[in-house]
């Protein structure tokens, strides 16, 4: 039955799959760098393996996952286990003098430059989240249940705000994020940061 849950090991490729599937911008990077794996090393898979319990999927009637939400609660303490034990371990097959083109060079090199305070919002809005659905599960409400879980469980752990970064050019995420209640908050080039408070209730 189609619903949200805890994510569960045995959901780690499909969410790794669901990563690549909406990685350009929201839509299918497949093919696009010189091995697929690079996107959900960087983007999904540190979360599942630091933070498996703030990780929620929605499933299908079947009970795959076909979207999911992962965070960090401690930015800080998340991007210093990043760059000294993640990515040594899980990044070393690639290097940004390997890449296939300008795109893959800069994520490696912003994969190997993670690291506590290298973004600001960090220290108001502690944590921070990934998200991402099919679009089987788009357009049915599925990302704000998923973020209304999420925020739920930061609450009940006292944590006081959380952010994200978007792409520039993912109109309909944008959009999404101002809807519940994110604001737009100082970026870099090329991405638009979010934040938003999350006072105990």
């Amino acid at each position: 039955m189609t619903g949200i849950r805890l994510y569960r090991p045995s959901d780690r490729d499909a969410v790794a799959d669901i990563c690549v599937r909406t990685a350009d911008d929201g839509a299918d990077a497949t093919g696009m760098l010189s091995d697929d794996a690079i996107w959900p090393t960087i983007f999904v898979l540190p979360y599942l393996e630091r933070h498996p319990d703030l990780a929620f999927v929605v499933t299908d009637e079947d009970d795959v996952a076909i979207g999911y939400i992962v965070c960090a609660p401690e930015t800080r303490e998340f991007e210093d286990w990043f760059h000294d034990r993640w990515w040594p371990a899980h990044g070393a097959a690639w290097t940004a003098a390997g890449a296939a083109h300008d795109r893959e060079v800069g994520l490696l090199r912003y994969a190997a430059e993670r690291r506590a305070g290298a973004e600001p919002y960090g220290d108001t809005y502690p944590a921070h989240l990934h998200i991402d659905l099919l679009p089987a599960a788009q357009g049915q409400g599925w990302g704000r249940r998923l973020i209304d879980t999420l925020t739920t469980a930061l609450r009940e752990r006292g944590v006081s705000g959380l952010h994200l970064v978007a792409g520039a050019g993912n109109d309909g995420a944008l959009a999404f994020y101002r809807r519940l209640g994110f604001v737009p908050v100082p970026s870099p080039e090329g991405a638009q940061a979010f934040a938003r408070e999350l006072p105990a209730r």
